[in-house]
């Protein structure tokens, strides 16, 4: 059985997991989708029942994860037809073998099984932005670190990788770490391989980078805005 739920959200009502999307097992993408969703939607719950964004932030979660799911369906039941035992079928199999035996094909359909593949549209611009982040080991003022455990304590960071105090966030401080950093291997992401190093990434409490800096902070407060809420200066004083 392959279903998915036509909207994700009506009103105050969310589905997540299983109740969102239903699927064969095969390929064991289930259970990572369904912890994606809430991971994905949590933090922006939170931002809303704080104050900190509108309600319109959580219109995102559906038009960001009801994809994902589509194509998680797509592909088990294309691994469910590759299982039928038809002298058709099994010449399908063989010809999609000797495809998964050449490198592109392969790291293609190992990073749509992984998840790693998964890219939310945020428009045009470093082929880094909408991804997962990943998991570097960067120098600090403060020592070695890495990008994973920045992350543990489900706060936003930026990660200044150009001249350290560059970059100036003052009205999100309390929501956003900022943190100047270096890194000096190889930017490599799942299917695009090598991509041009950045000056600066915004990451999302997901893991999902929300902005790149190219050398210059262009655009970088309208993604403060979008994703963590207008500057503290310009919040409304509660009655």
């Amino acid at each position: 059985m392959s279903r998915q739920a036509a909207a994700y959200r009506n009103g105050r009502i969310f589905l997540a997991g299983d109740a969102a999307h239903v699927h064969s097992p095969v390929g064991g993408q289930g259970l990572n989708t369904g912890v994606q969703d809430a991971v994905n939607l949590g933090w922006k719950l939170a931002q809303v029942v704080k104050g900190i964004s509108p309600e319109s932030l959580l219109d995102t979660y559906h038009a960001e994860r009801h994809p994902v799911a589509a194509r998680v369906l797509r592909a088990t039941m294309a691994q469910v037809a590759l299982q039928r035992t038809d002298d058709r079928t099994e010449a399908l199999r063989e010809i999609v073998l000797e495809l998964l035996a050449i490198d592109e094909p392969r790291k293609k359909i190992a990073a749509e099984m992984s998840g790693l593949a998964i890219h939310y549209e945020f428009g045009e611009g470093h082929p880094l932005r909408g991804r997962r982040m990943p998991d570097l080991d960067l120098t600090t003022p403060d020592g070695p670190l890495r990008v994973y455990v920045l992350l543990q304590n489900a706060r936003p960071a930026l990660l200044n990788l150009g001249a350290p105090g560059s970059l100036d966030i003052t009205p999100w401080s309390a929501r956003v770490q900022l943190v100047d950093a270096s890194y000096d291997g190889a930017w490599e992401l799942p299917v695009l391989g090598a991509v041009s190093a950045p000056t600066a990434v915004l990451i999302r409490p997901d893991g999902y980078v929300a902005w790149v800096g190219e050398g210059k902070p262009d655009g970088l407060h309208e993604a403060m805005t979008t994703w963590f809420g207008p500057p503290a200066n310009a919040e409304k004083t509660p009655a």
